[in-house]
């Protein structure tokens, strides 16, 4: 009689090798989406990340937004956006900085994997744009919502560009290790599961997220916050390129190495 073998961690997961092999296939496949198709995503994916930041907003309004408690449950509150983008399925830039294990492997060019990235990050900015207008045109945010909205946009563009820079590098360091988590899981539960923590973790340490960025300070100047474009890509510029070297540097790079080409076979 033929045996089950043991799983001695009682967890029905894909092991880390497959998780590679698996997240490298998706990035091939990104990268090789039409031009429609991947606009289209990439603008769900903006306005999913921006239905977060919303929550967000929502959740700390009224509260003191240094408490650790407000803090935590600020970052659970975001958490909704990743999830939007995982199990229902959108294009997300920060997300993206993964395809570079499939470059490393040269089953992408770096033309295609520069194109994914120019066509998602634009689409993103749409998306979250769109909800500003949306949130705007109906009156939100309103009294303690509008203040706290306010206060992040004010503090979002008061960072230094070398703070912004590395609170980007340590943002995407936790969102790429939430999409490889995911990768991990068999079932939607498992991927809500998964993106959780690490994102709640990264809202919670005061991190900074470009995509988030695209709708929190738009819409807290919508509520009279003070600034304008300029501070706008002052602040997004070393915010993406922190997101860009915490992705595909800290972690995609990272586990290339530790899988490399062979990802998939073994487990470990």
């Amino acid at each position: 009689m033929t045996q089950t073998p043991l799983n001695p961690t009682g967890l029905d997961a894909y092991q880390p090798s497959e998780i590679a092999r698996r997240i490298e296939e998706a990035g091939v496949r990104k990268a090789h989406l039409p031009f429609v198709r991947l606009m289209t995503l990439a603008v769900l994916a903006g306005a999913f990340i921006a239905l977060g930041g919303a929550f967000y907003t929502v959740t700390i309004a009224g509260a003191d937004p240094i408490s650790g408690p407000v803090r935590l449950l600020g970052g659970a509150a975001f958490s909704l956006g990743l999830i939007l983008v995982i199990v229902g399925g959108a294009e997300l830039f920060t997300g993206n900085a993964l395809i570079v294990m499939a470059w490393v492997d040269r089953r992408v060019s770096l033309q295609e994997l520069s194109r994914n990235w120019v066509i998602v990050y634009c689409g993103n900015l749409i998306g979250a744009l769109m909800l500003v207008a949306l949130m705007a045109l109906s009156g939100l945010p309103q009294g303690a919502s509008a203040e706290a909205a306010r206060a992040i946009a004010e503090g979002k563009m008061a960072l230094d560009p070398v703070s912004a820079f590395f609170r980007g590098v340590a943002c995407n360091l936790l969102v790429c290790l939430a999409v490889w988590l995911s990768f991990a899981a068999r079932d939607a539960a498992g991927k809500i599961l998964a993106i959780v923590w690490p994102i709640t973790a990264f809202v919670a340490l005061g991190f900074e997220h470009s995509i988030a960025n695209m709708y929190l300070i738009p819409i807290g100047l919508t509520a009279g916050a003070s600034g304008d474009l300029m501070d706008i890509i002052a602040n997004l510029l070393p915010v993406t390129l922190g997101n860009i070297v915490g992705g595909a540097g800290g972690v995609a790079l990272a586990y290339r190495l530790a899988y490399g080409s062979q990802a998939g076979g073994s487990t470990s």
